[in-house]
């Protein structure tokens, strides 16, 4: 059992940047609910919490202010502010929506449909998961009428936990305390994980340019921020994925537990580093603008001429030389053009041996190197074509990798039939 003392490893945390939204009614068992928040924030979880009138009696709003960092929502008006606070707004913010400790009375209005109070009114816009943990004494949880309740929430599809046998408020000994909050929280975390749709998938992916040194002080590069790259290596670890990131030189900052950065400067560095990789992988996406040749020779000394000629050989086709010896991976590829772009993108797709390219055109100058937006094709392996409008990079990876997950499910169905 995980003790809330203890430092969680964020390394394997299903919760980082997950919005969690927790309901609390009037229990006595209200008192542990700052240390659940705690560990949920600990592990990189934003949390926003909603008390009923009568759970303000078992814990204070401004503890649970102090542990999830914002503002406890009382009710449907907040007076301090003059602000109406919207329950429709905090239901689509959420990402999964806890009620612990949840009471007998509040369980018999979560299934008649009652909407007296902002907890309920929540509950009944969600459309995210919902959990709730049940604190009662043994014999309401023990009466039919609760026991009734808790299976029709279950069959309308709410996650009820199973409640601790112990010592109750009344003095009762018996079924009715509210979950361990360790194991309420590995229960949680458990849901997470395995509704990642690449949970215990690792994908590889290169983002930025590379630079091919002429001397000190000198170099081949290209314009590439990395932007796309890191976007996409941020929604993969979002999805669930393990996900090495091969990250040319670049000012982008990258910070989520699922991702290892592995910073590289040359094609040769980055080729490396993906060649390790590359054989334990399930999904491989080459968004890196790599240098197609660099220097036969590197001065060791800064050039001091002011005209030079450099001869240049060309570098490793990271992409032909990786995909050449692929199994089971999953390979995508870029492709930036500026003239015949689709009939170059297909002859790249197809030579290098590739499941799926996004043609770029630098004809579009708010898709080009450096922006926060793109504009792409997406050509498969069918030459099947899909053009989506110039949008944000971070909203674009989604639909890559929703496209990448699509397609590698129907290949793979095909190669079944096949058998």
């Amino acid at each position: 059992m995980v003790s809330c003392d203890m430092k969680t490893n964020n390394s394997q945390s299903a919760f980082f940047g997950k919005k969690i939204l927790i309901g609390v009614s009037g229990s006595i068992a209200a008192y542990k609910v700052p240390e659940l928040i705690r560990l949920f924030v600990k592990n990189g979880a934003e949390v926003k919490v909603i008390l009923t009138k009568d759970a303000v009696n078992f814990v204070t709003p401004l503890t649970l202010s102090t542990v999830s960092r914002n503002d406890v929502i009382l009710d449907f008006v907040d007076k301090t502010h003059v602000t109406w606070n919207n329950h429709v707004d905090l239901a689509l913010w959420a990402d999964v929506f806890l009620i612990a400790p949840v009471t007998a009375n509040t369980i018999s209005k979560m299934v008649s449909g009652a909407c007296d109070n902002m907890l309920l009114a929540t509950f009944l816009s969600a459309k995210c998961p919902v959990f709730c943990a049940p604190a009662m004494d043994r014999d309401m949880y023990l009466h039919r009428s609760t026991s009734k309740n808790l299976t029709i929430l279950k069959k309308r599809g709410t996650y009820v936990f199973e409640v601790d046998k112990g010592e109750l408020a009344s003095g009762l000994h018996g079924l009715g305390r509210m979950r361990d909050i360790n194991l309420l929280f590995l229960e949680m975390e458990k849901f997470f994980l395995e509704s990642m749709p690449l949970f215990g998938k690792k994908i590889l992916i290169t983002a930025g340019p590379t630079y091919e040194k002429i001397d000190p002080v000198r170099f081949i590069g290209n314009f590439s921020s990395g932007k796309m790259g890191c976007e996409l290596a941020k929604k993969a670890a979002y999805y669930g994925a393990s996900v090495d990131l091969v990250l040319g030189p670049s000012s982008q900052v990258v910070d989520h537990p699922f991702i290892t950065i592995h910073n590289i400067e040359s094609a040769d560095e980055m080729f490396s580093m993906c060649n390790s990789k590359f054989k334990d992988c399930d999904i491989a996406i080459f968004a890196a603008a790599v240098s197609d040749f660099k220097p036969k020779e590197f001065n060791q000394k800064k050039i001091k001429q002011k005209s030079i000629v450099i001869s240049t050989k060309a570098n490793k086709d990271i992409i032909s030389s990786l995909s050449s010896r692929k199994k089971n991976q999953f390979v995508v590829g870029f492709a930036l053009e500026t003239h015949e772009e689709e009939k170059n993108a297909i002859y790249k797709l197809q030579k290098k041996n590739m499941d799926l390219i996004i043609l770029n055109s630098l004809q579009d100058k708010e898709a080009c190197f450096g922006t926060d937006t793109n504009k792409v094709k997406i050509i498969d392996k069918d030459l099947s074509i899909k053009e989506y409008p110039l949008m944000q990079k971070s909203k674009l990876a989604g639909i890559i990798l929703d496209e990448i997950l699509f397609k590698k499910q129907y290949y793979s169905s095909i190669k079944e039939r096949v058998k």
